[in-house]
Formats: C-alpha cells, structure tokens, sequence
C-alpha cells in the first residue's frame, strides 16, 4: 500500500472539471480575465504613481496577470494578480523570483500603502481633494 500526504477523501468533490462540475456548461465564461482586471487596477492607481502598466512579456492568462509598477520614489515591482490577490513577485519589470515569499494584498491601495509613502500621500491628497468637492456641491 502506498502512502500519501494526502487523503483522498479530505479533497473537496469540485477538483475536476468532469460532468458534474460548476464549471461543465460555462467553459469559462464565469472566470474573470485577468487581464482586463489588470487594467483597471492601472486605471484606477496610475495617478498616483510614477508608471504602471500590465506587462507585455509575462503572459496572461484567464487566472492571472502581471502589472509593472514604478513608484514615486523609483523603485520598480512587477506584480502578480490572481484570484487571491496581489503580490509583489520581483523588483524590477518583467520579471518573476519564485524564491519571494511575499504576502498577498487583496486591494492595490493596499499593496501600494506598503510600498510607496509617496503613493500614500498623493493618495490621501486626492481624497480629501473630492471629499472638499463633495462638500461644496452639497452646500451648494
């Protein structure tokens, strides 16, 4: 009898994609590209860091993507989102160390927060900014 790390019955029953699946009519229609979510984590941040963009070299795939970010104080990160998150996965664009263990962050604002004091205060500057905007248009 062979030994396992694992026990067969402790896998939950929706591992394969065999008939009777989640995934068996879809064909990956309820799977997020990952992508486009790419590019609106760009949009969203671009402004308050120096340069960001999904990476070109990496490939992307339906459950992952890879975005180049340059923080206002230079340092260059290329980050790696997937259904968990966002992690830093090398210092530099375009590349990837499968020796960095570093801890996902579920928003970029939050992964960001970490990185970059700078992006921290543009950040909070823009949001006081609209939060005065809100107040005006409300007095108004």
């Amino acid at each position: 009898r062979m030994e396992t790390d694992c026990n067969p019955m402790e896998l939950p029953n929706n591992t394969g994609f065999g008939e009777d699946s989640d995934y068996g009519d879809f064909e990956g229609t309820d799977v997020k590209d990952m992508r486009l979510e790419a590019e609106a984590v760009v949009n969203d941040v671009l402004f308050a860091v120096s340069n960001m963009f999904v990476s070109k070299t990496l490939p992307c795939a339906e459950d992952v993507a890879y975005i180049n970010v340059e923080t206002r104080e230079r340092n260059r990160y290329c980050l790696e989102l997937t259904e968990a998150g966002l992690r830093v996965v090398a210092y530099d664009f375009d590349q990837t160390d499968d020796r960095l263990q570093t801890p996902y962050h579920e928003t970029v604002y939050s992964l960001l927060d970490s990185l970059s004091p700078a992006y921290r205060e543009v950040f909070g500057n823009a949001l006081l900014q609209r939060l005065e905007a809100l107040k005006k248009e409300s007095q108004s």
